[in-house]
């Protein structure tokens, strides 16, 4: 983005970080990374992210909240995807533990089974086996947990041989 411009001033990087958090939540760490791609030395970059968490432009445990959620219901991501994705952005391990425990767990399977059954339609015709592996493969691509994945891919076959 800056690559053949001058370094931004740490005025502007904190005018344009402070922009950039007013649109969407950010985690620090995200910031941290644009601010020294934008030049800003690394005693610099802590001095801006302290302002923006000092004026409430970054807040990580409102950032895992609002992830989660949104993650959770529009991506169909389950708690180990998310949980990872936020360890990448460096949010602290408490914070994680907390917007995880934010998910309701009804809303959690129901959304899983949601997510089978479509899934079902294009596996349905295999062998039980590789249906049912397939089935698992896709919900741990997802992120969802194994036992929880186990219970709900029993329960979508079972309705789909009582429809038969």
């Amino acid at each position: 983005m800056n690559s053949n411009k001058e370094p931004l001033t740490q005025a502007q990087a904190m005018n344009r970080a402070a922009a950039l958090c007013s649109r969407s939540e950010q985690a620090t760490g995200d910031i941290r990374e644009k601010l020294l791609k934008w030049g800003l030395d690394a005693k610099e970059a802590h001095a801006v992210l302290a302002e923006l968490i000092g004026q409430g432009f970054i807040d990580d445990r409102r950032f895992a909240r609002a992830f989660t959620r949104d993650r959770f219901m529009f991506n169909g991501w389950g708690r180990i995807k998310i949980a990872h994705q936020l360890r990448q952005k460096g949010v602290a391990g408490e914070l994680i533990d907390e917007a995880m425990g934010a998910i309701d767990d009804e809303q959690y399977r129901d959304k899983l089974m949601d997510i089978l059954r479509s899934k079902w339609r294009t596996v349905k015709g295999r062998e039980p086996r590789a249906a049912w592996a397939a089935m698992m493969r896709f919900a741990a691509s997802r992120g969802f947990e194994a036992d929880i994945a186990s219970a709900c891919v029993k329960q979508v076959t079972r309705l789909d041989e009582a429809d038969d």
